[in-house]
C-alpha cells in the first residue's frame, strides 16, 4: 500500500516564508506515518489558493508508494503525488484489479488519474469512473480548476482514510492514511460514498460544504443485503462444480494479488539466490494455509515464500512450564464439559483421521503458543503437498515489554479504531507485518521477511461461518439463527 496525507490551512494560521508555523510537526509527523506505508519513493507539493493578491487557503499534499507494479528498481517507479497540466493534484493509495485496463507494466494510479484528468472532472464524471473500479483504494482529489476537493474509498473499506475538520482551536483540514500522536479528532470517512468540499470559501466556509454523494450503481450492489431465503430441509449434496468455481474464484483472487510483483529492493537486486517477494500471515488455520498453497502455483518455483507466524509472550506463563499435550487435552476437556451443559456437543460418530504430526517440535519455549504449534503442523503438510517450494517459516517473537513499548505507536496508527480486540488484532498485523524474527531451523539466525507483498485469511470466518459462534447460531436456532448471526459480519 501507499500513505497519502493532504493538510488545508487558513492563511491566517501559517506563515507566508514557506514554513507551516505551528503545524510543522504536525506535518512532518503525518509525512513520516506517510513513508512508512510507502519505502520506495516520498515526496509532497503545495499550492496556495487566492482571492485577489491574497492568499486564501494553503495546501500541502504527501504522497508515498509502496512499488507493485511495473519493471523492477527505479525505473519503473511511478512517483506521486500526480499532478496535472492544470495544477489539480491526485494522491492514490490502492489497487485496480478491474474496471480500468491496466497492463502489467503500468501503473493504476497514473491510469486513473488520466482518465479522471480526461473527464469534465466534476461530481458526476468521478462517479461514472469509480462506479466500475474492483480493488482497494483511498484517494485525495484537487481539481484545481474548479477548486474543488474531492475523496473516496472503495466499498468494502479496505484501505483508510481519516478525516479532521477544522475547530476554533485547531483551524486545520487533514486527511491522511494514518494518523500520528498529535491530540487531535479524526473520523474514519465511510464507504457509501464519494465526498466533495468547495475550497472557495474561507477555512472554515470549506468545512461546511462537505458534502457526501451515494455511489452510482457498482459491482458490489448486490452484496449489500444478505440472502435470507433459508433453505430446504434436505440439501442436495453440493456438485463438484460449485467446489470447483468457488476454488477458481479464489485461486484467481490470489493470483491478481501476487502476479509481477517486482523485485526492485537492493536484497532481490544483488542476491544470487532468489528471495522472498511475497509472505503469508500465517496462524497455522484454513484460511492462511489455503491462500499459502494456492499462492504457491502463482510465484516462480526457485523463490521462497515467507510464512510469517506471530507469538507473544504471556506474562501470566512464564516460569510456569507444562507439558502442552496435557494442557491442550485439560482445555479441551473444559471445552467439551462447558458445550455438554449447553447442549451444544454432538459426540463423533465417524473415526477422525489422526493429525499430522511434526517430525521436530518448536524449540521456541515461551513462544509456544496455540497459533505457532498449529503453524507448524501446517508447515509440515504444505512441505508435503508443494516439496518443490522452500517455505521460511518466520517465527516473530513478541517479548512483553517490547509490545508495551510498541502500544502507543500501534494504538496511533489503528485510531480512532480504541477497542481491546481492535488493539489486539492491530498488534498482531503490526509485529506481522515487520517480518522481524527467526527462520524455523535455523538456529536461531535474525532474519528480517524481504516480501512486498502479504497475503492474510482475515475475513474468511466471517465470510464463511467459520466461528464458533456461528455453530453456536446453528445449534441453537437453525438456518434463521445462523443467518441473524451472519447478518452482524
Amino acid at each position: 500500500m501507499c500513505g497519502i496525507a493532504l493538510a488545508l490551512f487558513g492563511s491566517d494560521a501559517v506563515r507566508h516564508d514557506s514554513s507551516l508555523g505551528d503545524y510543522t510537526d504536525l506535518w512532518e509527523n503525518l509525512c513520516s506515518a506517510c513513508v512508512e506505508r510507502g519505502p520506495d519513493w516520498s515526496d509532497s507539493t503545495s499550492l496556495s489558493l487566492y482571492r485577489g493578491s491574497e492568499a486564501r487557503l494553503d495546501i500541502v499534499a504527501c504522497s508515498s508508494v509502496l512499488h507493485l507494479r511495473g519493471p523492477g528498481g527505479r525505473q519503473g517507479l511511478t512517483r506521486q503525488p500526480h499532478i496535472g497540466s492544470d495544477g489539480s493534484i491526485f494522491a492514490w493509495n490502492g489497487e485496480i484489479f478491474n474496471g480500468i485496463p491496466v497492463e502489467h507494466d503500468e501503473n493504476d494510479g497514473l491510469k486513473l488519474f488520466n482518465a479522471i484528468q480526461g473527464s469534465p472532472g466534476d461530481m458526476d464524471s468521478l462517479k461514472r469512473i469509480l462506479s466500475g473500479l474492483e480493488g482497494p483504494y483511498a484517494f485525495v482529489y484537487l481539481h484545481k480548476p474548479s477548486q474543488m476537493l474531492y475523496f473516496a474509498r472503495d466499498p468494502l473499506g479496505q484501505r483508510s482514510l481519516l478525516l479532521h475538520l477544522p475547530t476554533p482551536s485547531e483551524p486545520i483540514l487533514l486527511l491522511c492514511s494514518a494518523s500520528n500522536h498529535r491530540d487531535l479528532e479524526y473520523e474514519e470517512i465511510s464507504t457509501e460514498g464519494v465526498y466533495s468540499i468547495s475550497l472557495k470559501g474561507s477555512i472554515f466556509e470549506c468545512a461546511k460544504s462537505l458534502t457526501c454523494v451515494p455511489r452510482d450503481n457498482s459491482v458490489f450492489d448486490g452484496w449489500k443485503t444478505l440472502n435470507r431465503t433459508i433453505p430446504p430441509e434436505s440439501l442436495s449434496p453440493i456438485s463438484v462444480e460449485q467446489i470447483e468455481e468457488f476454488i477458481s474464484r479464489l485461486d484467481d483472487s490470489v493470483r491478481s494479488r501476487v502476479a509481477n510483483i517486482p523485485s526492485n529492493n537492493v536484497d532481490s537486486l544483488q542476491s544470487e539466490t532468489p528471495v522472498a517477494r511475497l509472505g503469508v500471515l500465517f496462524s497455522g488455520g484454513i484460511d492462511s494455509s489455503v491462500v499459502a498453497y494456492l499462492a504457491d502455483s502463482h510465484i516462480p518455483r526457485d523463490e521462497p515464500i515467507d510464512l510469517l507466524n506471530v507469538g507473544f509472550e504471556n506474562p501470566r506463563t512464564l516460569g510456569v512450564p507444562q507439558n502442552k499435550a496435557i494442557q491442550t487435552a485439560k482445555v479441551q476437556r473444559k471445552r467439551d464439559k462447558k458445550e455438554r451443559k449447553k447442549g451444544l456437543y454432538a459426540p463423533q460418530t465417524q473415526e477422525v483421521p489422526a493429525t499430522r504430526v511434526v517430525d521436530e517440535p518448536p524449540k521456541t519455549g515461551t513462544y509456544d503458543v496455540p497459533d505457532r504449534l498449529t503453524g507448524l503442523q501446517q508447515l509440515e503438510e504444505l512441505k508435503r503437498l508443494c516439496p518443490h517450494r522452500k517455505w521460511n517459516f518466520v517465527c516473530v517473537n513478541v517479548p512483553y515489554e517490547e509490545c508495551k513499548q510498541e502500544e502507543s505507536k500501534v494504538m496511533a496508527l489503528m485510531h480512532p479504531s480504541n477497542t481491546v480486540m481492535d488493539l489486539s488484532l492491530a498488534n498482531a498485523l503490526y509485529f506481522a507485518s515487520r517480518g522481524k524474527g527467526v527462520i524455523y531451523g535455523s538456529e536461531g539466525e535474525s532474519y528480517t521477511s524481504p516480501a512486498k507483498v502479504l497475503l492474510s485469511g482475515l475475513g474468511s470466518d466471517e465470510l464463511l461461518g467459520g466461528y464458533s459462534r456461528h455453530k453456536i447460531a446453528y445449534n441453537q436456532g437453525g438456518w434463521d439463527g445462523l443467518v441473524s448471526e451472519a447478518s452482524t459480519d
